[in-house]
């Protein structure tokens, strides 16, 4: 605890850090405040019927990314998840169309173009959202709170919605160039940390309700959420290291020896970028259905709005499988790495330096890629098993899924970046090790 308390007076005494942490609170405080503020020409007071429809199922997962937006018919109430639709095409489109694949190998000036077009396919993925979210709430509240009807509240209120996103991608943007940690990214985490403590509650009193127990229960559910929360760490940080031994070379009149060396390979090496993408794409039937309500859907529609049910976890564990590969196809380049290897003189015991090596290291990656993706999956679909179990739907989406993966892999990737300030200016990190691993994957690095 001492030492605790002496690396937070080490943060402060650190000008530039103390100025990124305060302009990065500040950044999510101004968040926090926009997600309370109703669209203009609706009562807050007749939303009791919107918050009964986001208090379960897909759509409670929908107002968990937007911090409690999306229930009060805020501003923000669309949230990050329209820019991380739009992230996931782009992405892809980087793989099918040759004018995107060269823009991402030119560098700076091509993440930037690819960074306008994100944005302008946003802007247009928000015009679509925006009227089926005004439907839903046409359909969930009373007509009396409605203040303006018709046309002009649809336009202007459509404006808004599509402008309060753009300000969160701008915030977002904000706090990675002048803050500490990455911006979209804190967003979404700070959204779901604010459902924790009502999550928590809302557990609680469930369980005291039961006829005897019911404490016992709360208890053993903790247990087992900090097990998971612990494995989710672990998964986060693996890496397996791939040994290289440098050859020895001669520079000018030095001989160096040879030098072993390794490869940081991660069996998550996409980070919580899979599971995000996989859940983006999951949002796209309730979209499409214009949020209707759960007991009025049918079909297609009603499988992939079921959050507990066989389809929607069968389609989502495969997705996240799937991403995972394609992420670490864009994070780990095989023959980027053959190259520069054999280009300082470097290779792999018993491996023929060129097409050989990146084989062998394009194989490595794809067999421990596989148990990783598996395992990510495996903690995505566990909040179902959890809301099966009898835990109250709002508690058991911290049960694993995407919200605990990103809560876990943002804190990390923070936590690292002080870490970074603190051992540049030669101080002691916040791990005796000296030591916190991140992650590769950041929901803004797309």
């Amino acid at each position: 605890m001492r030492s605790f308390i002496e690396t937070l007076k080490n943060i402060w005494r650190i000008e530039d850090l103390r100025k990124r942490l305060l302009y990065t609170l500040g950044i999510l405080l101004v968040y926090r405040l926009g997600s309370f503020i109703t669209i203009p020409g609706i009562d807050p007071n007749q939303l009791a019927n919107l918050k009964s429809q986001t208090s379960q199922g897909v759509l409670g997962l929908l107002d968990m990314f937007s911090g409690g937006a999306f229930s009060n018919a805020s501003i923000f109430a669309l949230g990050i998840m329209p820019y991380i639709s739009a992230s996931i095409v782009v992405q892809l489109l980087t793989i099918a169309v040759p004018y995107f694949a060269r823009l991402q190998k030119e560098g700076e000036s091509g993440r930037r173009k690819m960074n306008q077009i994100t944005r302008y396919l946003t802007v247009f993925i928000l015009l679509l959202q925006s009227p089926s979210y005004l439907a839903n709430l046409h359909a969930q509240i009373p007509t009396s709170a409605f203040a303006i009807k018709g046309p002009m509240f649809t336009v202007p209120s459509v404006i808004i919605l599509t402008a309060g996103t753009m300000f969160i991608m701008w915030l977002g943007e904000r706090i990675t160039d002048r803050g500490i940690g990455n911006g979209i990214s804190l967003i979404i985490m700070i959204g779901i940390i604010a459902r924790l403590p009502g999550a928590i509650v809302a557990e609680f009193g469930a369980r005291l309700e039961q006829q005897g127990g019911g404490l016992v229960a709360f208890l053993v559910e903790i247990v087992i959420l900090f097990v998971v929360f612990m494995f989710t760490i672990l998964l986060v940080q693996g890496t397996r290291r791939i040994p290289v031994q440098y050859a020895k070379r001669i520079v000018g009149n030095k001989q160096f020896g040879g030098v072993r060396q390794y490869i940081p390979l991660k069996v998550n090496a996409a980070g919580v970028m899979p599971i995000i993408f996989a859940q983006a794409l999951m949002f796209i039937p309730i979209t499409i259905a214009g949020f209707a309500k759960s007991d009025q859907l049918t079909g297609f529609v009603h499988a992939f709005a079921n959050f507990t049910g066989f389809w929607y976890n069968l389609v989502f564990a495969l997705l996240i499988i799937a991403f995972t590969y394609f992420y670490t196809a864009i994070t780990i380049n095989p023959q980027q790495m053959a190259e520069d290897m054999k280009r300082n003189g470097g290779f792999i015991p018993g491996v023929k330096p060129g097409k050989k090596t990146m084989e062998f290291l394009d194989s490595i990656m794809s067999r421990i890629t596989l148990p990783g993706s598996i395992f990510l999956a495996f903690i995505a679909i566990l909040p179902a098993f959890a809301r099966m179990s009898g835990v109250v739907s709002r508690f058991a989406s911290f049960y694993g899924g995407t919200s605990l993966l990103i809560l876990v892999g943002v804190v990390l990737d923070t936590l690292q970046q002080i870490e970074s300030h603190l051992l540049m200016r030669h101080y002691d990190g916040l791990m005796k090790s000296g030591r916190i691993k991140g992650r590769t994957g950041s929901v803004s690095a797309m």
